[in-house]
């Protein structure tokens, strides 16, 4: 009997239509409902995406998983898993987060925010519109003891890259143990749609902080493997389920391997090998309307230009297809990035300061200096991409100053294992920033304070100071902090009701339960 190895996963729904994806252990028919899919083959493992058409707008629809006509899920004792269909003027709930490393250890990484979210949930508890997972979803650099034993069967770690993965066949199982690992997360990621969307840890620590850092792993002969891999996992396990099925039938490479006769892997290798050398034609960022809210889902990693003296988050045809996107026909706009786009004003401008120095603002020994704080400190969020930030801040200060504008517009990142909320000053339609990280990864106790003391004057003043000495720019916007920060475990939740939009944390207590930390206002301006 052909079995589930992974999955189902309920991806992207429309507004009739819905997404399920599956790994299974041999080549076979996978039917959802009254639909059936062929699974397609990529190294020898065997995928499918079924999409469901013809559902009716809020409909709520339970739905089994067969194989060769054999049903294998949902599995017993599991509650049924659903298939909701957004109605049209309803109101809308977008849950986020970041950082989940699982199989976790709770003295080190806490108790996991996703499996008590999902015990809520099947009691009864408001249901989202969408889970969206804004950047590592899987640690391929930190692995736990649980993929480290899988590792050390197959290779010998003395040899680079150690215990971190290594290669396609690696990834699968890290993924198979991130979203296996809880019963109650299984059951919630096959019941709530899922988006995500990448970040560093999913490849490698600081993946693509900079050109210096690209050359040096790129000298390593472990790297190919490593980012093809890595890559290909991520078109495979996320990437796919993000797009629509119009986008879908679009994708060139998703159709070629459809189309292949046996395995497909070499397909995939050489796109992802295409991605990971030239941004050009490639695309991770995606977009979804859910009635009159618009979600843009950024990439902020691979899609960067890191020459030097002309680094860039986005290059000229992402970055204008993020300007389309970003329009004022919509009542709220919604843009996910997995890096903050609005730091605390300490930790912006010191990042800004260090690329410009890296430039070559302060001569050559200081731009040497530059590169190396940069990769130790993490340097490379937007402000340190300092074009970018100031390209996407002035288009969003454009849209916000639209007579037609939306009522609300909202960045959600993760990233740095703190939550927060930061608003902008000066503009008629509320900008907000809105931070949830870690779902499962603690920051320890040394870094917090580090964090807390960077949300005062006392260092802005001489942060801002040192990037005006270095020719940085003045920032085209103003804006503070005005919730957090929170170190906990978190989850946050996005309330949409006509006109209002709304953002509530919350964390998991001792009891391994959820509890409110904090909400706030996304559609009321902030005090002058």
């Amino acid at each position: 009997m052909t079995r589930l190895v992974l999955g189902p996963l309920l991806r992207y729904v429309g507004a009739d239509t819905a997404a399920i994806w599956v790994e299974t252990d041999h080549p076979c028919e996978v039917r959802v409902l009254d639909t059936a899919s062929r699974t397609f083959t990529i190294h020898g493992h065997h995928y499918a995406l079924v999409q469901v058409d013809g559902l009716a707008p809020g409909s709520d629809t339970p739905y089994e998983v067969s194989l060769d006509g054999e049903r294998v899920w949902p599995e017993p004792g599991s509650p049924p898993s659903r298939i909701r269909v957004p109605e049209p003027g309803r109101e809308q709930r977008i849950t986020f987060g970041s950082c989940r490393v699982a199989p976790g250890l709770t003295d080190v990484h806490g108790a996991d925010v996703l499996a008590a979210f999902a015990r809520r949930l099947a009691a009864g508890h408001e249901w989202p519109d969408v889970l969206l997972m804004v950047g590592d979803q899987v640690y391929a650099d930190e692995t736990t003891p649980q993929i480290q034993e899988f590792i050390k069967a197959r290779r010998d770690v003395s040899e680079p890259p150690g215990v971190e993965i290594a290669d396609f066949e690696e990834y699968t199982h890290l993924y198979r143990l991130a979203w296996n690992d809880d019963a109650a997360v299984r059951w919630l990621m096959s019941t709530v749609p899922t988006l995500m969307i990448f970040d560093d840890h999913d490849i490698r620590d600081d993946w693509n902080t900079s050109e210096a850092w690209l050359r040096k792993m790129r000298a390593t002969p472990w790297w190919s493997k490593r980012i093809v891999g890595g890559l290909g996992a991520y078109w495979v396990y996320q990437h796919l389920g993000n797009l629509s099925a119009e986008e879908r039938a679009a994708d060139t490479v998703y159709q070629a391997i459809l189309d292949a006769d046996g395995d497909g892997g070499k397909i995939l290798d050489e796109f992802v090998e295409r991605a990971d050398r030239e941004s050009d034609g490639t695309r991770w960022s995606y977009a979804h309307d859910y009635g009159r809210t618009r979600l843009i889902v950024v990439d902020s990693r691979c899609g960067r230009v890191l020459r030097e003296g002309d680094r860039a988050m986005l290059d000229d045809e992402e970055f204008g297809w993020v300007r389309e996107q970003c329009r004022g026909d919509v009542d709220h706009l919604v843009i996910a990035t997995s890096l903050p786009f609005l730091l605390p004003a300490t930790i912006h401008h010191l990042e800004a300061w260090d690329e410009a120095i890296t430039r070559g603002a302060w001569g050559g020994p200081a731009a040497r200096l530059g590169e190396k704080i940069r990769q130790g400190a993490d340097l490379e969020h937007w402000a340190a991409f300092e074009s970018s930030f100031q390209a996407l801040a002035t288009t969003l200060l454009e849209v916000a100053r639209r007579e037609d504008g939306p009522q609300s517009i909202t960045l959600v990142s993760g990233d740095v294992h703190y939550s927060y909320l930061a608003r902008v000053a000066g503009t008629s339609t509320p900008i907000s920033q809105v931070v949830c990280s870690p779902m499962r990864n603690t920051l320890p106790a040394k870094y917090r304070m580090l964090q807390r003391a960077a949300y005062g004057r006392l260092t802005d003043l001489p942060a801002r100071a040192l990037a005006r000495l270095a020719g940085v720019q003045k920032t085209p916007m103003k804006w503070r902090l005005s919730h957090g920060p929170w170190f906990q475990n978190a989850v946050a939740t996005i309330h949409i009701d006509g006109s209002m939009a709304s953002v509530r944390w919350e964390a998991v207590d001792t009891e391994a339960a959820l509890t409110e930390v904090d909400r706030g206002s996304l559609s009321k301006l902030p005090p002058a």
